[in-house]
């Protein structure tokens, strides 16, 4: 990092399958909650997956009402992931209380905002608009499709114009879109990025083309809150999840001068590719490793510094396995000291979204010292021999003056691999 800006974590805005709201989120995480319900049984019943992890909606505390936020016509005019990303954005936002009303500063703010998969029930009912008459296809549906008009309905909203950049790289859109936006404050592109990701792509189509690649649980239909089980011997496929998670990163001085609150510090991005399978790992965790390996090299941090990471670890048979090897190779004579979690036993996996959410749960850990649990963890899988912070959160100890480090994982489809190294700020 020798050279480059120190980049912060200033403000963080959540939508998710554990409520809206960060304080809201954190505090049913760390308390071992889940968010997983069953989808409704008339459009999902013939299904072999009837359970996700959807945003709870009403007007109660940590629910969302959606027409509070947007007119008829926005709702006509936005993806539901851009939406997500809004509300999320504009949460973040005011958490950093940065608003900023000169054009100086808008133009040193950018928006990195990614989206994993467009809606594909957009494109269902489109394709079946078509079939009655060409006027029947929405005018607004390319907007609504395209993976970068969350970053640029944000940018708009605001009038940011600094870097508008969309990251698309499956399941790890969100690490990927803060990385990069790391990069871009470290480079001086920008001084303030709000970055993250949303997806919102649950539907009868999503959800069978996952059960047709056997990527989905399919056993724990008639006990949801118990279907995602990462690291469990008896796990069986992820949930799929929706939401939207975004941070407002901010070079150091530019956040002390205006004495901004101030969670957590961005020391590293790394990245790498499997290059091995289209959807799987590869067996031996390379990609895994190359991309801790990177990041930590990028922070100048020695693996015996980290207590944390959030794993990416997905629920599934192979992944958590490969993953969890990883890491324990990775970390070596210090891994007993290593805690590892996934937090998608309570909220699920939001796909594009994933990476930006635990992101922010990552920060939190940091911040509040507290490591949040895998939930439903009862019985490890063979060969499992890490401190997965089982069903109950644990308290994050560090020697002073050692500040507290962790790693973010986040691996998608295509063999695409990120990590990041987030640490409780220290002002020196």
């Amino acid at each position: 990092m020798s050279g480059h800006r120190r980049v912060v974590v200033t403000g963080m805005g959540v939508v998710s399958p554990l409520g809206r709201g960060l304080e809201y989120c954190w505090e049913k995480l760390i308390r071992g909650e889940s968010g997983i319900s069953s989808l409704p049984f008339d459009h999902y019943g013939k299904l072999p997956c009837q359970i996700a992890a959807l945003v709870p909606r009403g007007k109660g505390v940590g629910q969302l009402d959606i027409c509070e936020h947007f007119s008829n016509y926005e709702l006509r005019t936005m993806a539901p992931a851009t939406r997500y990303a809004l509300i999320a954005a504009q949460e973040a936002l005011a958490d950093a209380q940065w608003l900023p009303d000169n054009e100086h500063s808008k133009e040193k703010t950018g928006v990195t905002v990614g989206m994993g998969m467009i809606d594909l029930q957009d494109v269902s009912e489109t394709n079946q608009a078509l079939t009655q008459g060409y006027n029947r296809v929405s005018p607004y549906f390319v907007p609504r499709i395209l993976p970068n008009m969350a970053a640029g309905h944000i940018s708009i909203k605001y009038g940011f114009r600094g870097p508008n950049h969309c990251v698309s790289t499956a399941c790890a859109t969100g690490a990927h879109a803060i990385g990069d936006a790391f990069r871009f404050i470290q480079r001086a592109d920008a001084d303030v990025i709000i970055c993250g990701a949303a997806e919102a792509c649950i539907s009868p189509l999503s959800i069978a083309a996952f059960c047709r690649l056997r990527a989905l649980c399919t056993t724990f239909n008639d006990k949801p809150e118990a279907a995602s089980r990462p690291f469990d011997r008896d796990r069986a496929g992820f949930v799929m999840g929706e939401g939207g998670a975004l941070l407002v990163l901010e070079e150091l001085n530019h956040a002390k001068s205006r004495n901004a609150k101030i969670y957590a510090e961005i020391l590293g991005y790394g990245l790498s590719g499997d290059a091995a399978h289209l959807t799987s790992p590869s067996e031996d965790g390379t990609g895994a490793i190359l991309a801790m390996t990177r990041c930590l090299k990028e922070a100048d941090i020695n693996p015996r510094d980290v207590g944390y990471v959030n794993a990416h670890a997905t629920s599934t048979p192979v992944g958590d396995v490969i993953e969890s090897r990883a890491i324990g190779k990775l970390f070596g004579e210090f891994a007993s000291n290593v805690a590892v979690s996934s937090t998608k036993g309570a909220h699920g996996h939001l796909l594009g979204a994933a990476g930006s959410l635990e992101a922010v749960f990552t920060v939190m850990a940091c911040y509040s010292s507290l490591i949040p649990p895998t939930i439903n963890l009862e019985n490890l899988s063979e060969g499992m021999d890490l401190n997965y912070v089982p069903n109950k959160m644990q308290e994050w100890k560090t020697s002073t003056p050692v500040r507290r480090i962790a790693l973010k994982n986040a691996f998608g489809f295509g063999g695409t691999n990120a990590c990041l190294c987030i640490a409780e700020y220290i002002n020196q």
